[in-house]
């Protein structure tokens, strides 16, 4: 490495120069402090409200026709794609039974209501659920616009490792690579987009079984009426979404009770009637058996055996719409035992009906109660749908909150239950999806064989995932981890063994949604994060800003500029780019910066933070909006009210705290007299900062500085400054020029108010750089450009007016 060379210089020169740095140096960090002591105000304001015994109950029934629709409508279809050849020894159906028996018993049940379902954050589930608890207790995000004083939220929980813990040395070694970011972030995508594919097939695969009834009383019927009759339903089903889960939980949870109440009830029925040894098969040593006796055909048929647990994952992924205690009520006394007298009573009947394999579900029903139990069974496979119908829109909008996913419509159906939403847009495509499906394959063998794929991929993603929540967030010992991680894999990768096999009769159609999802997952991100840097490296440093004076070396004109950027310090490059372009600025200037953390909601009482940047001549603040995923594209008419009541508020609690301080001395901290020559310092910058297209990642480290002088922050003036209390009798008592000086300065925001308010955006194009490689050009040229065509603009999600939004373009190239 060469070595650098200075010029020497004279002791008196060194010492003037040394005072210089070090007086920016100063100026820097007091215009650029973290938010901590502001955030830390506001913590504890929040607490969640809970749930009454009626209310419980109430939860635990419509839970059923949300949550276990999918899992309960696995009977229709589990023997036939288990024995797709035929069954050739009674014995046989007593292993295969067994295998189920134990199947629901350690995945669903001990597994995952139990234990995955525990991993949740603060009731949301989901692979990227479990992603946002590992960003909280680990720096594995990629995109790191996370700050100090954000771990103080109420909703931010997380663990404190002690030094030299397995804990520690875990965070130290994931934390010490990009790749093994990058790495986990894939694994995570994976599973999402497997758990957008089970959003495809489980309607096709539910409603096709089910309407197959209709051809058992009718041989001569052709299959595509049935098909016909499949694909009518599916479009009802998703045309039902926009009224919301609230009420299709409502309709649905009788249908599915009366399910499985029949299912039970039938179970019984056929168990008394035909055989009742088969209740020997709780034995596991049928299972030994039955490996024994057929083989490398009884490994095959593991991928029949997988569809008894499908709909476990979207039972996870669906906590967020019920409380876990209600689900877990609902599963253990009623789902489960259900479940098993339903699969024990086919395996009673197939065990003196072996030819009977094909229709199992159906021949094994009772002549008197057959269309009833048809009507039923059509239901309830509607109702099974809706459960991953729904667990596709939770995981969608936590991708997008997560900057994996373009920005979609989404809908909060419920006022009383946040969770519950509905996308239209992916609504759309699903249906699409599944009638494409349905149509195409007209065969459930063939849907089942691409459904079991998609679930043990999930089901395997799931558990890799578990095991750095069981180390870095419960601190469970690592031998307890290793019996998991063990008991876990030998199942699940038993099953993909099985199910790999089937590939070619159906097995490659998750494969193909998957790829085209998780190329439109990482292209998003990738796009996003480079988005992220260049913003961060391009900004304008602060006291250039304040170094031009109070009126900014530009006009002020009459009204508020609200100039919206992803950085929490500093002047976002739109900014200088505009001013450099035209050289005016509205009287008042807010850069807001909107935040969505890895968090499932934050309090209203603790969203926004507040500062003012630089003397009070200058007029300048910053003001930081933070949501979680859950709060994500909620109705939020009022963002631009709620924002300048709060600094309204800010102003009245400053001049409170601080009677008799005066920011203008700080006007004196960096000579005023070089307004010009600064500004062309800025404009040198801007046009400097055109060609910047990377980031030292050492420039990560002030991530977490807020541009500030004053320290003080406000949610609400009532929350902080209750009526009555000590601090507001005090402002009664402070002299007139305090209360005329706090009284001009709201009044001078009321004048700029009502001249007008501007949202100042930035539309940023993003192009592949001269000389990309070809196929990283199609991804950012036509990929992303395609997808930031489509998606929702920033402004339609914050209810931006159109006359009053201002776009700044700009070209980034990467």
């Amino acid at each position: 490495m060469a070595e650098r060379v200075e010029e020497p210089v004279t002791e008196g020169e060194n010492t003037i120069e040394e005072r210089q740095i070090g007086a920016m140096w100063d100026l820097e960090q007091k215009l650029d402090q973290p938010m901590d002591e502001e955030a830390n105000k506001l913590k504890n304001m929040y607490r969640e409200k809970g749930l009454s015994l009626l209310m419980l109950m109430r939860l635990s029934f419509q839970s059923l026709g949300i949550v276990y629709g999918d899992l309960g409508t696995s009977p229709l279809y589990v023997f036939y794609n288990t024995f797709p050849n035929g069954i050739s020894d009674s014995d046989d159906v007593i292993g295969a039974l067994s295998l189920i028996i134990y199947s629901l018993f350690l995945i669903p049940l001990i597994k995952y209501v139990f234990i995955v379902c525990k991993a949740n954050d603060n009731g949301q589930g989901g692979t990227l659920a479990i992603y946002s608890l590992l960003c909280r207790h680990a720096k594995v995000k990629l995109i790191p616009n996370q700050q100090r004083s954000d771990e103080d939220l109420t909703t931010y929980s997380r663990t404190i490792f002690p030094e030299g813990s397995f804990a520690a040395k875990t965070k130290k070694w994931l934390e010490g690579k990009h790749s093994r970011k990058r790495a986990l972030l894939v694994i995570v995508l994976l599973g999402t987009c497997m758990m957008i594919g089970d959003g495809i097939l489980t309607p096709a695969i539910s409603v096709l079984s089910a309407t197959g009834g209709i051809k058992l009383r009718s041989p001569d019927m052709s299959g595509d009426i049935v098909v016909l009759v499949s694909i009518i339903i599916l479009i009802g089903l998703f045309s039902m979404q926009h009224y919301g889960t609230d009420k299709v939980g409502w309709l649905f949870a009788p249908i599915v009770f009366i399910w499985f109440l029949f299912i039970g009830g039938t179970g019984i029925y056929n168990i008394c009637k035909y055989d009742t040894s088969v209740l020997k098969a709780f034995s596991p040593t049928y299972i030994y058996l039955y490996f024994k006796r057929r083989g490398r055909d009884g490994w095959i048929s593991l991928g029949g055996i997988l569809l008894s647990i499908t709909g476990t994952e979207a039972l996870y992924a669906d906590i967020a719409y019920f409380p876990l205690l209600a689900i877990q009520l609902a599963f253990t006394f009623f789902v489960f035992p259900c479940l098993l007298l339903a699969y024990c009573g086919q395996a009673a009947y197939l065990v003196n009906h072996k030819d009977h394999f094909k229709d199992a579900f159906y021949a094994s029903i009772p002549e008197s109660v057959y269309w009833p139990m048809f009507i039923v069974a059509t239901g309830a496979a509607i109702v099974g749908s809706q459960a991953t119908i729904s667990g596709t829109y939770s995981i969608i909008k936590q991708a997008v909150s997560h900057g994996c996913f373009p920005r979609v419509k989404i809908v909060h159906t419920s006022k009383k239950f946040l969770g519950q939403i509905y996308c239209p847009d992916i609504n759309w495509i699903l249906m699409l999806g599944c009638i494409a499906v349905t149509a195409s394959f007209k065969n459930q063998s063939q849907i089942g064989n691409a459904y079991g794929t998609a679930v043990v991929f999930v089901m395997l993603v799931t558990t890799l995932l578990m095991v750095l929540i069981m180390l870095l967030v419960w601190r469970c010992h690592w031998i307890l981890v290793l019996i998991f991680a063990v008991l876990s894999l030998v199942m699940e990768l038993s099953y993909f063994s099985a199910v790999i096999l089937k590939v070619n009769e159906g097995g490659w159609v998750p494969l193909i949604i998957a790829g085209v999802s998780l190329l439109v997952m990482s292209v998003w991100h990738y796009a996003t994060v480079k988005k992220y840097e260049f913003e961060v490296h391009s900004k304008v440093s602060m006291s250039w800003i304040l170094g031009l004076g109070p009126s900014l070396g530009l006009v002020r004109v009459p009204g508020i500029g609200l100039v919206y950027t992803e950085l929490a310090s500093g002047v976002p490059h739109i900014f200088s780019h505009f001013i450099t372009n035209l050289p005016a600025i509205h009287s008042v200037v807010v850069f807001v910066c909107v935040k969505y953390l890895p968090v499932y909601t934050v309090p209203e009482e603790e969203r926004f933070l507040v500062k003012r940047i630089g003397p009070k001549t200058f007029r300048m603040f910053r003001c930081v909006a933070r949501y979680g995923y859950k709060d994500l594209h909620r109705k939020d008419d009022d963002f631009e009210t709620k924002l300048l009541n709060n600094i309204f508020s800010f102003i009245r609690i400053e001049t409170m705290m601080e009677p008799g301080s005066n920011s203008s001395t700080y006007s004196s901290a960096y000579s005023v007299n070089h307004t010009q020559e600064s500004r062309d310092a800025l404009i040198h910058n801007n046009n400097n900062n055109n060609h910047l297209n990377s980031i030292n990642e050492n420039s990560n480290n002030n991530m977490d500085m807020f541009s500030s002088i004053v320290d003080c922050t406000v949610s609400s003036l009532d929350t902080i400054v209750p009526v009555g209390s000590p601090l507001n009798a005090v402002s009664f008592s402070q002299n007139n020029t305090v209360e005329e000086e706090e009284e001009d300065e709201l009044e001078y925001l009321k004048t700029c108010k009502e001249s007008g308010v501007v949202h100042i955006m930035g539309n940023t194009v993003v192009k592949a750089r001269n000389g990309s490689w070809l196929p990283k050009k199609i991804a950012i040229d036509y990929v992303y450009a395609f997808l930031a065509k489509i998606c929702r603009e920033n402004s339609v999600i914050l209810h931006v007016p159109h006359e009053t939004l201002l776009n700044v373009g700009q070209v980034f190239y990467v």
